[in-house]
């Protein structure tokens, strides 16, 4: 039976700022802004939210920001080092789906229909990771489809109040997307900017729920083929995918426990669901690897990996399962505390080709 589609969207909350304040603690609680200097008619790039609170904005020209916030810090940035912190968080969403679609520098859309662990379950572990181990506060929206994640998202980080960063985890369960869509306005959707919902607004159609109940014959009369699209997109219709941008070399998974584990049997549990996602992950993308290995840490934080190469390529989550124990037991002793497990594959190649009778002539 095919699995409904289970679709994050994140967005790393107020990011500029958030490196910064890693780099100088001092500024955590005060308004301050990353971009051009006034002088040279700079722009806001990102603010913190005790900025916010004054009513400055990204996009927003410094010296308003300035008059707005006279005591507004103004950083000139480090791009660099926004980019350095974008891989690590990049990193750890490949750790959890190879398909990830990043948007920008701080954004993403990761497809986990075919994780077996509970999504909401699987993006609050996410948040966590991300907000513990890097220091980056992030928000995330869960729904069926990337334009409800994406809209569940903007909707979460807009019901923030206060100078902090929302931190927000927004889901549209399955069976509410027309609910949750309906009361919002038009604008909240893609491809609808200020000229296009002015127009709409002419006509009465204000909400998501006007526009998902309108006359998708007469929109395309007055937009053309975006009037139809509007009215699928205001029906909570979006069958685009996850796009990953460049072809993965090798796809893994790893999990932290809450507790250090000690048993045999919960252990291979979770080598096997490991391993057998990424069969279905391999499968999916029609490729098959030569390689799997293993990485554990102890709870000293000890990480060590161990990896076993063969000459037949092989998909079958079953047979990476196999090596992947085989891997952990040579290294791991009955009753040792696992802080973290993880399987990966590598060395991908074309699935071989099943031998037929022309083959053997």
């Amino acid at each position: 039976m095919k699995k409904d589609r289970r679709i994050i969207h994140l967005d790393l909350d107020a990011f500029y700022c958030a490196v910064e304040e890693q780099r100088r603690p001092d500024l955590r609680g005060k308004p301050f802004a990353v971009g051009g200097r006034p002088e040279q008619r700079g722009v806001v790039a990102s603010c913190s939210y005790p900025a916010r609170s004054f009513g400055v904005r990204s996009a927003m020209p410094m010296g308003r920001a300035l008059r707005l916030c006279p005591d507004l810090e103004v950083l000139s940035g480090d791009f660099a080092a926004y980019a350095k912190e974008s891989k690590k968080v990049m990193a750890r969403l490949e750790n959890v789906t190879p398909l990830v679609e990043q948007l920008s520098i701080d954004e993403a859309f990761l497809d986990v229909t075919e994780i077996d662990e509970p999504a909401e379950i699987l993006a609050r572990r996410l948040q966590q990771q991300i907000r513990t181990e890097l220091e980056l506060p992030c928000s995330l929206g869960l729904a069926s489809n990337k334009l409800l994640a994406k809209i569940a998202n903007d909707f979460g980080k807009s019901q923030a109040v206060g100078g902090s960063p929302p931190n927000a985890l927004t889901i549209v369960p399955k069976g509410t997307e027309a609910e949750f869509l309906a009361p919002l306005p038009v604008r909240s959707l893609w491809g609808i900017g200020p000229k296009t919902e002015a127009r709409l607004a002419e006509l009465g159609i204000r909400t998501i729920g006007d526009l998902a109940a309108s006359d998708r014959g007469l929109l395309a009369e007055i937009f053309g083929k975006h009037g139809r699209d509007m009215v699928q997109r205001a029906q909570g219709i979006d069958e685009s995918p996850v796009v990953v941008d460049r072809e993965a070399k090798s796809f893994s998974q790893e999990v932290t426990f809450s507790k250090d584990v000690r048993s045999a049997t919960r252990l291979q549990a979770e080598v096997n669901r490991q391993a057998l996602h990424l069969g279905r992950v391999l499968q999916r993308r029609g490729k098959a690897a030569v390689t799997v290995r293993i990485k554990v840490r102890w709870p000293d934080f000890q990480t060590l990996t161990r990896q076993v190469t063969f000459s037949i390529p092989t998909a079958s989550g079953e047979a990476i399962a196999g090596h992947a124990w085989q891997l952990l037991s040579a290294v791991w002793q009955p009753g040792r505390p696992v802080r973290l497990i993880g399987v990966g594959v590598s060395g991908l190649v074309d699935p071989p080709r099943q031998m037929t009778f022309l083959d053997a002539e």
